[in-house]
């Protein structure tokens, strides 16, 4: 039996993956969960397994959690109980990850780059033991930050300029990882784009970015105005294609060393004028008022969004804060390459899913939730 340990369990994609991994496997799964204390942990196992709709004593013997961070040395386990993981892990999975766009460099780095390295220094604890299989790390689509074209399936050694912190320490990591992976370590990358819910259900754990992007299309964020979206695409990916892909890697040395791009690509990325009119049609449908709306050029646009952060409220700030994480995106065309990824998953009958499907039940979802009233 395959032991694997992972990380951000309790996240959109980690969810995701554990069900995967639940469900057609009969592997065993420790889940590094971070929190205050047992109890917390505990907690956060329940909700997880809630979600998930699984009873959590019907896999008790299959799923065990233990406490700590990616960010502390040994995880902030103690050394005894790490050494024994050390000898048991044969898969390791690190989905584990911070989306804040814009933190301050050292603290983008100490998600992304020292929890890499963390990661990797209890690879090396598993190799040596001789237990080690394979190594998943998730990255993302956005190591290329504003690289001119689609950006190609492989390691990125250019220069380049990122849009943010976020995007500069996940590249950064992916360096250390090569270094590994000359090592002989048997890692594989994926890098997924903008991930939302299951292609058939919506489900989801957290709404993230793409659930603040429905709000602002609707126009209800900024009373109706919004910037010119034609021809501007968004690259948008399910969970389930994305867990699905990472859990084939997993049991697998074909993967070794290559850069998955788990996205929809350039033929499959969605307009955002189309989103926007899914969205307002789904709004309508459920008596939600949206304002009428305004195109303004986007750079117009952009100053109006200045003068709507001064004068707003709190509460209200808090939600036009992301805009300019949209804006800065819309400024410019983004496209992820994505042929060999999607002509290696066909061949395991792993097949990308056309956004025209699953952005239905992905918006259906969101709003069945009762937050959104």
């Amino acid at each position: 039996m395959n032991t694997y340990f992972i990380t951000g369990a309790t996240g959109v994609l980690g969810s995701a993956i554990v069900r995967e991994l639940l469900l057609n496997t009969s592997d065993k799964l420790i889940l590094l969960i971070r929190a205050e204390n047992n109890e917390h942990a505990l907690k956060r196992m329940e909700l997880l397994f809630a979600f998930l709709e699984i009873k959590l004593p019907e896999v008790k013997s299959r799923v065990e959690f233990v406490r700590g961070d990616t960010e502390l040395e040994n995880f902030g386990v103690d050394l005894k109980s790490y050494t024994a993981l050390g000898s048991m892990v044969t898969h390791i999975i690190h989905s584990a990850a911070s989306v804040r766009m814009n933190s301050p460099l050292a603290v983008a780095r100490s998600a992304s780059v020292s929890a890499t390295e963390n990661i990797l220094k209890f690879a090396n604890l598993c190799q040596e033991n001789k237990v080690l299989k394979k190594i998943e790390v998730v990255s993302t689509v956005g190591v290329g930050g504003k690289w001119k074209g689609a950006l190609p399936e492989r390691w990125i050694h250019e220069s380049r300029v990122f849009h943010n912190t976020y995007e500069q320490s996940k590249a950064e990591a992916e360096l250390i990882l090569e270094e590994y992976l000359i090592k002989g370590f048997p890692i594989t990358v994926h890098r997924p784009s903008m991930i939302v819910g299951h292609s058939k259900t919506g489900h989801i754990l957290h709404f993230q970015i793409f659930y603040h992007l429905i709000e602002f299309l609707s126009g209800r964020r900024t009373g109706g105005f919004l910037p010119d979206l034609s021809s501007r695409r968004v690259d948008l990916i399910p969970a389930d294609y994305v867990s699905q892909a990472i859990m084939w890697s997993s049991k697998t040395h074909q993967s070794v060393g290559k850069i998955l791009h788990l996205c929809s690509g350039p033929e499959f990325s969605a307009p955002l004028e189309k989103i926007k009119a899914l969205v307002e049609k789904k709004f309508c449908e459920r008596g939600l008022v949206i304002p009428k709306s305004f195109t303004l050029p986007i750079s117009w646009f952009s100053k109006a969004t200045q003068l709507m952060m001064q004068f707003s409220l709190a509460h209200q700030k808090r939600k036009l804060a992301v805009l300019p994480i949209f804006l800065e995106y819309l400024l410019e065309e983004q496209d992820f390459s994505n042929t060999n990824t999607v002509n290696l998953l066909n061949t395991q009958g792993i097949v990308l899913p056309d956004p025209q499907n699953f952005l239905e039940p992905v918006i259906n979802y969101y709003l069945d939730d009762t937050t959104t009233y």
